[in-house]
């Protein structure tokens, strides 16, 4: 699969967005890098890249950010190498052997759950649950059509949706400065397109995808709490993978999911949703570092693991506290 992360459009969207982007390529292998800063000081950040098509390719790749970190000040690279010549299973053994270490946090998704729709569209349907098939066929016989756009002035739809869904629900959604700009940059270029579910006119659920060369990406969606029983969100993400059929694309990520050994997963409800629409999962290998200035990066871990202990030490005072109150 070839991943937005890695693509000249996210690129340029990066650029649009103030930051420093590298771009390199080899025999093989290319990567996108993007100059971000810590509180190790700057570092050099490969989202899902580099990608390579062979092991000695990686290594290239490697060998190239390694020297692009150097040239521009950075402590360390950061990695997390989805497509890139070796397999998942062999990932700690190969990237420790390259002096590179698991980063305190995974940046992107590790598991991810994929549908391929590079097929009669109708074997895709009969892989979801029967009620997301029906939903998909006889939606409009309750007013409801779902249609694509790529106006960036139609995100404000979507944000309206992000906020009250946020406010419902508890969680932070990103800036609309930053899906603002995503939709000025993606949208006119064809990378990035908004699928509207409209009652009668009136939009009520909202959907951005992200597209690369053969794989669509399902990014930000958010409903109309009012009409939440029509159940809009389910016909939209399958008027999505039926669009990025007929646009000739193979996959449709739908991005990250939780694993099944962990019910109370923070995505464990996303995920059930997800998972009524078919799709195989797919395992990436994490993102690791690699140190560069390597007194500087032990200084930032010994300084992370202090603090986290810190942490540790005040959940523990006031939980024996709170059991003293009693």
């Amino acid at each position: 699969m070839d991943h937005f992360l890695q693509s000249p459009a996210w690129a340029a969207f990066q650029r649009d967005l103030g930051r420093t982007v590298h771009e390199r390529s080899g025999p093989g292998w290319r990567f996108l890098a993007i100059e971000e800063s810590n509180p190790a000081g700057k570092l050099l950040y490969a989202p899902y890249g580099p990608v390579a098509g062979s092991l000695a390719a990686f290594d290239d790749a490697l060998a190239a950010l390694t020297d692009l970190a150097r040239s521009c000040g950075a402590v360390f690279l950061r990695i997390e190498p989805v497509d890139s010549g070796f397999a998942t299973t062999e990932a700690g053994t190969v990237l420790r052997a390259r002096g590179l270490r698991p980063a305190p946090a995974n940046q992107q998704p590790e598991l991810s759950l994929v549908v391929d729709v590079d097929r009669d569209f109708r074997d895709v349907l009969a892989d979801m649950k029967p009620v997301n098939r029906n939903l998909y066929r006889n939606i409009h016989k309750k007013g409801v059509t779902v249609r694509r756009s790529q106006d960036p002035g139609e995100i404000a739809v979507l944000l309206g949706f992000l906020h009250r869904t946020a406010a419902r629900n508890g969680f932070k959604p990103q800036s609309d400065a930053y899906l603002t700009q995503v939709a000025r940059s993606l949208m006119p270029a064809g990378a990035a397109t908004l699928f509207l579910a409209e009652l009668e006119g009136t939009p009520i659920a909202a959907a951005l995808a992200y597209d690369s060369a053969d794989t669509r990406t399902y990014a930000h969606a958010a409903l109309d709490d009012t009409h939440r029983k029509l159940s809009a969100g389910i016909p939209l993400l399958v008027t999505l993978m039926a669009d990025a059929a007929e646009q000739g694309l193979k996959y449709v990520d739908l991005w990250g999911v939780a694993p099944a050994d962990q019910p109370d997963h923070t995505w464990a409800g996303f995920t059930a949703f997800k998972k009524s629409f078919g799709g195989r999962e797919v395992a990436y290998p994490g993102t690791w570092d690699l140190p560069v200035n390597r007194l500087r990066y032990g200084a930032y871990q010994l300084a992370r693991s202090a603090a986290a202990s810190a942490r540790r030490g005040v959940r523990a005072a006031r939980a024996t506290a709170a059991r003293l109150r009693r």
